[in-house]
């Protein structure tokens, strides 16, 4: 899809399709989502500018994000967005800005973006430049990324609240087995959340690749408004940074203390284990023995025989049970 915007930041009709002779003269922001191979070819015709594919934006290396070509700037960073509920997902986002105008090339719906478009221009404000729209849709990304961080720490303090502050429960009482399933559901939130982290750092260490880049290549023809705000982005990023390894290591420290209250919660399952095991071998042993069918038995003829039989089973399973309750390993 193509939409055009021009310097008053409304969109344009298009009546212009991919035939058309040129590019209309107040056209500030072409804005390309998922764009047709006529849309592309439409836009560099229109402008002499490339228009980067999927696969050049989708390059890691510094020097494929961020380049210089004739005047243009070419651009590109992650951008995070979720096409299902907690499903956070990394699409490329490619800017190619130049003095007249910004090009922006995307390939699935990013919220900034649309909110961005959406806004409403005051009748008396000065015309918007491509400058000053790259400026405003960075912060627009930066902004959803800053409410992203904020709903995720929010998450992690509830978690961290369940999994520390809970109340004391016995191994083998029924509250346990309710916190063992709290604990998978518990893992799989940090785990989450550890991987919405890093996306958005991803898209914070493009961005933060991004703007120094602009300040310094186009420090000549950038309009005096923008650069502080530039700043000011540069200074918010490095912030979110920084808030971002916080969040970071703080899943890192639920995910340790979940895995070890699952280890302690299996541990005492095999303590339940081994305590029945060893209980149960004693009276096995003295079931064994007086029930070997040899003719001549001392005990054989007693009259109380198997009444002692039975108390020595009985003894010979409570004494292991005392034992472990005096070194209190239950």
């Amino acid at each position: 899809m193509l939409a055009l915007y021009n310097n008053r930041g409304i969109r344009g009709k298009l009546a212009a399709g991919a035939d058309a002779p040129a590019m209309p003269a107040d056209v500030v922001w072409i804005d390309l989502i998922n764009p047709e191979a006529s849309e592309t070819a439409f836009v560099e015709r229109t402008t002499g500018l490339a228009v980067p594919s999927v696969e050049e934006l989708s390059e890691i290396e510094s020097s494929s994000r961020l380049r210089a070509r004739n005047g243009a700037l070419y651009l590109s960073a992650p951008l995070i967005f979720r096409p299902e509920p907690d499903q956070p997902l990394s699409t490329p986002a490619g800017f190619v800005l130049t003095r007249d105008r910004l090009i922006t090339v995307r390939f699935a719906a990013l919220p900034s973006f649309a909110s961005f478009a959406d806004r409403t221009i005051p009748a008396d404000s000065p015309p918007v430049t491509s400058a000053g729209i790259f400026a405003e849709l960075l912060e627009a990304v930066v902004d959803r990324l800053a409410d992203a961080l904020e709903r995720s720490a929010s998450e992690l303090d509830g978690l961290s609240h369940r999994l520390f502050r809970a109340g004391p429960a016995g191994p083998l009482s029924r509250r346990r087995t309710i916190g063992e399933a709290d604990l998978r559901v518990i893992l799989r939130r940090v785990g989450h959340n550890g991987d919405l982290a890093s996306k958005i750092r991803d898209s914070l260490l493009g961005i933060a690749r991004i703007v120094p880049f602009v300040l310094t290549l186009a420090a000549d023809w950038l309009p005096p408004e923008v650069k502080p705000r530039l700043e000011t982005l540069r200074q918010d990023v490095a912030s979110l940074n920084d808030y971002d390894a916080h969040l970071v290591n703080k899943v890192q420290l639920l995910l340790d203390a979940t895995l070890g209250l699952i280890n302690i919660d299996q541990n005492n399952i095999i303590k339940v284990l081994t305590i029945v095991s060893v209980v149960g071998v004693p009276p096995t042993l003295v079931a064994s023995m007086y029930g070997m069918n040899f003719k001549y038995m001392p005990e054989l003829n007693w009259a109380w025989g198997y009444p002692y039989g039975l108390a020595l089973i009985a003894l010979s399973a409570i004494l292991p049970l005392l034992w472990f309750k005096w070194r209190g390993w239950f």
